[in-house]
Formats: C-alpha cells, structure tokens, sequence
C-alpha cells in the first residue's frame, strides 16, 4: 500500500477498519484464553476514556507534565504496596512486561559488574519454564542464559540450578508464576540461594501480580512470591492483565532505590543537555499511565477481589467439566488462573482436540512439555464455560470417532 494521494474522511475510514475486525477472535465473546482481560462495557468505558485524556501528553517530559508524573507515582506506589514492599523500594512504568523485565536484567548485569567483579561475559540462571523475555534481554545485553531442568512439579529446581551458579553469574530468575504451567516457582528457597552468592534475583509477577494478592485474601493458598522475602531484588508486574488497563502497562519494581538506578540511562555529552530516562523508552505515551491509574482507583480492593472470585470460580467449573469428559485431566499441580488439560487416552490426539476446537470458534493456546491445552481465565470467560465445554465434549467424541491427528504450527504461544 502507497500513501494516497488524498486523504480520506473518517465516516469512510472507520468502516474499513472495523471491517478488518471481522476475522478476528470474538474476544468479548470470550473465546481468547489469552492476550484480552475484559470484565464489561462499564470498566472499559473508565480505562478507555482515562486514556484519551492523555492521549497526547508525553511521559518522558516529566517537567512538562507533572500530572503524568503524579499519576506515575501513584500507581507504582499502589503496586509496591500490593507486593508489600517497604518505604525503601522504588519503581518504573513501563510498556509491557518484556521492558520491565529487560530493565531488570540490565540493572542487575550493571549490579554484578560493579559488585561482583564477574569474569567474562555475565550470566543469568533461571528455569526452563521463565519467560523467553530473559533470553530476548540477553541477546540485546549479550549476556549468556542458563535454562535448568524442572523437578518433577514443573517449579524451579534450586539444587540445579545452583550447580549453574559461578562467578560469571549475575542473575537469578524466579517465576510467580510461570506462564507454560501456571505454578510458583520457590521463590523463597531462591532468596536464600541469591542471598548465599550475593546474586540479584529477580521474581516474573507479569501476569499473577495483579491477581495473586487478591485471591490470597479470597483464601486460595499463595506461596510467598513478593518483596516480603528478604532477598528479592526487583519485580516485574503487568497491569494490562489481571491490574485490566489499557495497553502497554507494566512495572518493574525495585527493593530500593540503589538498585533502580541500575536501570537508568543518564547522558550529557550532547548539545542539549542532560537526557536521562528510567525506561529503555524514551518518549512514552501518557494514556496507558493514566489508564491504570483510573482503573485501580475505579475498582479498588473491591472491584479487584470480586473479579477474582469470578476468575477462581470459573477455574473451578471448567475444571470439572474438562474432567468429567472421558479420556481427559487436568493437569496438576495448576495455580492461580491457569487450567491445562491433556489425553490420557491414546485414541485421542490433544492437538487434534485443539484443532477441533479452532475450527469452533475457540483460540486454543498450547503447551508441548506435556503435550496439553492451556487456557487461562478472566471474568470474560464466565458465561462461556458450559458453550466451551459442549463443544469440547463433541470434539473430543469427534477425535475419537475419526482417529484424526493434528499437525501443529510451529507457532503455539
């Protein structure tokens, strides 16, 4: 496409882009397992309308915008409280999870070389089952990852991964909990390990930041996760999923303020002065701020725990539903929001289930260690449950019927 001649009006342009929408997913409908947290028109309204208030207005300017500002500092202060982190600890906003943790590997990349005096290129253990962003990270950084083998509940294996541990290392990473799985890793016995070798560790609360808090008061077991435990280093937590703003909003929180200024980039050697920023991005947009600001400050500790309950309680009736079905289980152990379910009968092909289960309508997010269908709830998945379950009921009868068996997609996430 070339840029046209002339322009267009908007009654023209507005259909076309909305025409585009039709393939695809029907996410209000609730069939994305992922990518959307939706509860209903209402809290759209809020997060939506606080966000073209500072649709313009340009985060990096903090002079400029000092209400940008206030609300940055707000936000991360309600954070940093949710994660019970004391008056010492510092943040930053953030466009999305990748950027928060990417900041947390270059602060402690820069903490290990001042403080470590590591030889060689510095390094990063984590589990298999952490987040591709720290690999993402690395090879920007050109830092050298270790992944680990899990034990045999999919959690982070301390013991191996100490044996990775050497004087190169610079980073340890906990997950809170990991996205393939959905379970915590130890993060306590991970503390005790960054604080034995005086590594920063780093605790992923991407996507169960803005939940766990809540369904630990709603009275689910939680393991401790947060800045609680003594030796947590830096946190990441998104609030365009479970914290349901606008999108690209996350945090990267710090135990104290020494060690945010790792993060930050400072640069004078230039005609214009100073330009310094605590986020890779330079010019930020504003919206995304002041959407999460609106939205928290909307909700509260209320909103926030009865969108938890409806997530656990559609959990539970999916879970029992997938389980009542012949030839299928959940699989166990499945924290927080995350369901995954497999075959344990050789007649039915998992992965033919899911393309059965496109073919209705249904985004079907897979995992391959173990070969099974990972969904992951948010209110907008309620009234769906028994829809999701007919079909995957005739689906599954369907498979077995036909013997089919899938070919997979290389990309599943």
């Amino acid at each position: 496409m070339e840029l046209p001649a002339k322009g267009s009006s908007w009654e023209t342009l507005k259909p076309l882009m909305e025409s585009l929408k039709s393939n695809d997913y029907a996410w209000k409908s609730g069939r994305l397992p992922l990518y959307v947290y939706w509860r209903d028109e209402e809290l759209y309204r809020v997060a939506k309308e606080a966000s073209s208030l500072y649709f313009v207005e340009n985060g990096l300017g903090k002079r400029a915008f000092p209400s940008a500002q206030k609300l940055e500092h707000d936000v991360i202060s309600m954070v940093l409280n949710l994660m019970q982190a004391d008056e010492a600890a510092a943040g930053s906003f953030t466009s999305g999870g990748t950027e928060s943790i990417f900041l947390a590997v270059k602060s402690a990349r820069d903490f290990g070389a001042r403080n470590r005096a590591a030889l060689g290129k510095s390094k990063m253990v984590l589990a298999h089952t952490a987040h591709p962003a720290f690999d993402k990270a690395a090879g920007y950084l050109d830092m050298e990852v270790v992944r680990t083998p899990v034990a045999a509940d999919y959690r982070a294996d301390v013991r191996v991964m100490e044996r990775e541990i050497d004087s190169s290392t610079v980073l340890v990473v906990g997950s809170a909990p990991a996205y393939p799985h959905g379970v915590y890793d130890p993060i306590e016995d991970l503390a005790e390990l960054s604080r034995k070798h005086g590594v920063w560790l780093h605790v992923d609360a991407c996507v169960g930041g803005m939940l766990s808090p809540f369904i630990r008061k709603l009275g689910y077991d939680v393991p401790p996760y947060d800045f609680s435990i003594d030796g947590v280093s830096s946190m990441s937590v998104d609030l365009h999923k479970y914290g349901f703003s606008a999108k690209g909003a996350s945090t990267v929180l710090f135990q104290n303020k020494r060690l945010k200024e790792y993060s930050r980039f400072h640069f004078s050697n230039w005609p214009r002065g100073v330009y310094a920023t605590d986020t890779f991005l330079g010019t930020r947009p504003a919206s995304p701020i002041a959407s999460a600001w609106a939205v928290m400050n909307y909700l509260g500790e209320e909103g926030y725990l009865e969108m938890a309950r409806t997530t656990m309680e559609t959990k539970r009736r999916f879970t029992e539903g997938i389980n009542s079905i012949p030839g299928l289980k959940t699989l166990e152990p499945g924290e927080l929001s995350f369901l995954l379910y497999r075959s344990t009968d050789p007649e039915i092909d998992i992965n033919a289930v899911a393309d059965g289960m496109s073919e209705k309508g249904w985004f079907v997010g897979r995992c391959n260690a173990p070969s099974s269908i990972h969904l992951m709830f948010n209110p907008v998945h309620a009234p769906v449950a028994e829809e999701y379950l007919e079909h995957l009921e005739q689906v599954v009868s369907d498979v077995r019927k036909t013997g089919k068996i899938s070919v997979l997609d290389e990309e599943t996430y």
